[in-house]
């Protein structure tokens, strides 16, 4: 048996996505280097076919903007991406429901791909109720 071990400064535990209330997906400090985003790139976002009850998006980051990505834009330190029409089109809850994504990088066919692993919090009453008044 070979063994092969883990840095434990090569994995990022901390990076993460959320969905903001506008439908824009906001990157944490820890996914930017994470992920080496800047505003100059775009992402493409997948689904996976095979398996209808993975709630999980796929992405990887590309350098140019085909049109078929989603353009990444920066405010102040923070990146975030315009993605109401896709979590619109998916019926993600995300007025509902706080989406957070833990982000992770997988190797799929031997290309390297962003997984983000959704876990979803129910918002309380009181932060539902200010939400439907805005």
């Amino acid at each position: 048996m070979r063994l092969k071990f883990i840095e434990a400064d090569t994995i990022s535990h901390k990076a993460k996505a959320t969905i903001h209330q506008t439908g824009k997906l906001g990157f944490s400090t820890d996914a930017v280097p994470y992920l080496d985003i800047t505003e100059n790139k775009s992402i493409r976002f997948a689904i996976n076919e095979d398996d209808p009850n993975d709630d999980n998006l796929y992405g990887v980051i590309i350098a140019e903007d085909t049109g078929s990505a989603f353009k990444i834009y920066k405010a102040g330190d923070y990146f975030y991406v315009n993605t109401k029409g896709l979590f619109d089109s998916l019926g993600i809850e995300y007025k509902q429901k706080r989406i957070i994504y833990d982000i992770i990088k997988i190797k799929i066919e031997n290309e390297e791909i962003i997984k983000f692993v959704k876990r979803e919090i129910i918002k309380k009453e009181k932060e539902s109720e200010d939400l439907e008044q805005q």
